[in-house]
């Protein structure tokens, strides 16, 4: 159980939190030692002030959740989250350049992130459920030529969220070293299962409580 709760970022992003419900993020992560807390930027000087002490980081989303900004913006957006107290960073990519083929425009976008975030951990989401199986793959290399530290599936703002299909095509393409995240849509312990057997090393989640509680039964982790 305590293996699983250390790859969950314990994730609250919809527009309407209220600082009550980020009090009660903030306290149910230290109290199930979730990896860390994934919240909206004007929230991590609050949440950073709560977790001060912990284990759990203060993970926030760049260029939320359309990827559209301009790389300068999401580089500024990067800085001010981490002096705020950001001890990792979920950047969307720009998915339209994606698609356009612009793959140098990607690659600087992606690039503008990881620099500006430096030692801070810096996880690349490319949107799944937008792209086509080569467009996953040609994410997550650049994603990997840019030195960013992980790749993720969704914002949980689009279409569709996380598969096992696309984990798995993943993990194939950065292969052993690089981490990959499943977010959107996984709301148990058998999707939290599922999404681990296929390669996913980090889960975001918004029902981490009730992924924990659901495997608390079983022996096997």
């Amino acid at each position: 159980m305590e293996k699983i709760a250390g790859m969950i970022d314990h994730t609250l992003l919809k527009p309407e939190a209220t600082k009550e419900q980020i009090l009660k993020l903030c306290a149910e992560a230290k109290e199930y030692k979730f990896a860390s807390v994934c919240v909206n930027p004007y929230w991590v000087k609050l949440a950073s002030e709560q977790l001060k002490g912990s284990d759990v980081k203060v993970c926030t989303v760049i260029g939320f959740p359309l990827g559209a900004n301009t790389p300068a913006v999401k580089a500024f957006e990067t800085k001010n989250a981490i002096e705020n107290g950001a001890g990792e960073v979920d950047m969307v990519i720009n998915i339209g350049a994606l698609k356009d083929g612009l793959y140098d425009m990607v690659l600087e976008d992606i690039r503008a992130v990881v620099e500006a975030a430096g030692n801070v951990l810096t996880k690349v989401i490319i949107e799944t459920a937008l792209l086509t199986d080569d467009e996953k793959v040609k994410a997550c290399e650049l994603a990997v030529q840019a030195g960013a530290d992980f790749v993720k599936t969704s914002t949980g703002f689009s279409k569709g969220g996380a598969t096992a299909h696309d984990v798995a095509l993943m993990r194939k393409t950065v292969g052993p070293n690089i981490g990959v995240k499943a977010s959107g849509g996984v709301r148990n312990a058998q999707d939290a299962e599922k999404m681990i057997e296929a390669g996913a090393t980090r889960l975001g989640a918004s029902s981490g409580v009730d992924i924990v509680k659901g495997l608390t039964a079983k022996t096997d982790y």
